[in-house]
């Protein structure tokens, strides 16, 4: 299995909006939407920095209480596979790909989809990932199960699962790769 992490090239690989002050991410997503309002990234919600340290919250604390591995504050994000939708929200799409046996997979939890959708109250279709995090182990069942999002869902129209989140709870991997 491989992990990806896309981004656009003239920003970098691995920055995350969640390791800035609420005033700065509120001004990174301000200058995206002035900059690059077609870009999927000017298109979220006025309340989009809150409710990521609030998702980002669930997860971390579901994640520590299956015994994972939290080293972090916030997550470094990727997905399960090759997701070419993802390429499309940045005018400079690169990735990093990354096997994942090279992490501590004490380190990674996972999502079923994006972990927005997965944990907000607007989504209520009862799918059995709805509201879960999963160790390694456990969202490997959830794929041998459901398969790919990217494969079944890759324009959208079954849901808005399209791919596996993966939240990295650790530097030690990632660093190599910034």
């Amino acid at each position: 299995m491989y992990l990806y992490h896309y981004f656009d090239r003239n920003a970098g690989a691995f920055r995350s909006i969640s390791e800035l002050n609420d005033d700065d991410a509120q001004k990174v997503l301000e200058n995206i939407k002035m900059k690059k309002p077609e870009s999927m990234c000017a298109k979220r919600q006025d309340s989009y920095v809150a409710d990521r340290r609030h998702y980002e919250d669930i997860v971390r604390r579901a994640f520590a209480a299956k015994g994972g591995r939290v080293l972090r504050d916030t997550p470094h994000y990727m997905v399960v596979e090759e997701c070419p939708w993802l390429e499309s929200w940045y005018d400079e799409p690169a990735f990093v790909k990354i096997d994942v046996g090279e992490f501590d997979l004490d380190t990674l939890s996972f999502t079923y989809g994006d972990s927005h959708p997965t944990f907000s109250p607007r989504v209520n279709d009862g799918k059995e990932y709805r509201r879960q995090v999963y160790t390694y182990d456990e969202i490997l069942h959830i794929i041998e199960k459901y398969g790919l999002p990217q494969v079944w869902n890759s324009g959208g129209e079954y849901g808005p699962e399209r791919y596996i989140e993966v939240q990295v709870w650790d530097d030690s991997t990632i660093a190599k790769y910034k």
